[in-house]
């Protein structure tokens, strides 16, 4: 045996690589199939649940610990962003100050997925003093949550994700399924409309389309002005200093007869050629621009620029032309 040999013979063997493609869509299936059978687990109560909330007078609080804390988190959040007032409390602030917050009116939502969850159990007496409709979300319906609320939604699954099935994985994505499902279903009960969503969203795309007025939109000043016998020279000078792409046509700075953009410069150049700047404005113009109220919603302004395929309007005012918006 060589030298060669024996020293390869004492190097440690490469472990294999693992598949982590095929992890990723293990974890998928899982979670998929988590969230798939929780249609066999509602029963009546989730019905009921949708009852109590829309009965409830006060606010929808959402409590759990740990990870289910954070599903909790942003159930909370879908609830309040759809119509349905709602918060999350800390179980152990709550323990400690924060019941102060919990009036009669209000429902509780407590989420375990053990149902066992010791911060949450120990609020249990003083929700049912205060007479809060309680609803547990958890995996074991004979949990001391589930024996011991208003009302109880079941959120078991299989298995976990999680290999050593310890980290809470299908669990937390079958919990923020269901508060989901929740969310949905109120919606629908409330017929919740855009207009409403965007109410509660003004710094979204949506509230910005929907409650932003064009004139709060528009711009008003130093509109690039031509009239109709302008020369090709000045209506290019115009569509540049303006910095919109567009030339306004009109005799009085008043009211528009045409308009002009870059690409009615680029076909006028190449029908033309040499002969372009022998043109005037009213020769490369665009007659009669669409054109929208001052008073309109962006929303209105958006549907339309789309359905003409444009990016920018005109913005009139009693047809005296006031501004332009753009996308």
């Amino acid at each position: 045996m060589t030298q060669l040999a024996a020293a390869d013979r004492n190097q440690p063997i490469a472990a294999a690589q693992p598949d982590y493609v095929a992890i990723a869509r293990e974890v998928f299936d899982i979670e998929a199939a988590a969230v798939q059978g929780l249609g066999a687990e509602l029963d009546s109560n989730f019905g009921a649940v949708i009852a109590a909330i829309l009965k409830a007078r006060g606010r929808t609080i959402v409590c759990g610990m740990g990870k289910s804390g954070i599903i909790g988190k942003k159930i909370a959040a879908t609830l309040a962003s759809t119509g349905t007032p709602s918060f999350f409390m800390h179980p152990g602030e709550a323990f400690h100050g924060d019941l102060g917050m919990v009036t009669p009116d209000d429902l509780f939502i407590a989420i375990s997925h053990s149902g066992e969850t010791e911060e949450l159990v120990k609020l249990l007496p003083f929700l049912r003093d205060n007479g809060n409709v309680t609803v547990a979300m958890t995996g074991n319906i004979q949990s001391t949550l589930a024996k011991n609320s208003s009302f109880h939604l079941s959120v078991r699954v299989d298995k976990e994700a999680c290999p050593l099935q310890l980290a809470p994985t299908a669990s937390t994505t079958a919990t923020l399924a269901m508060g989901d499902a929740l969310a949905v279903a109120l919606m629908k009960a409330r017929d919740f409309r855009p207009q409403d969503f965007a109410r509660f969203h003004p710094g979204g795309s949506l509230g910005r389309r929907l409650l932003q007025l064009v004139r709060e939109e528009m711009r008003s000043h130093d509109l690039p002005f031509v009239s109709p016998r302008a020369n090709a020279e000045s209506v290019l000078a115009a569509v540049t200093g303006g910095r919109l792409g567009i030339a306004l046509v009109s005799d009085d700075q008043k009211t528009v007869i045409g308009i002009i953009t870059d690409g009615d410069l680029r076909r006028a150049l190449q029908a033309h050629k040499e002969r372009f700047f022998t043109l005037n404005a009213a020769n490369m113009m665009t007659p009669n621009p669409i054109t929208i109220g001052v008073d309109s919603n962006m929303q209105t302004a958006i549907e339309l620029m789309a359905r003409h395929r444009i990016t920018l309007l005109v913005v009139v005012d009693a047809e005296r032309v006031v501004g332009v918006v753009q996308k």
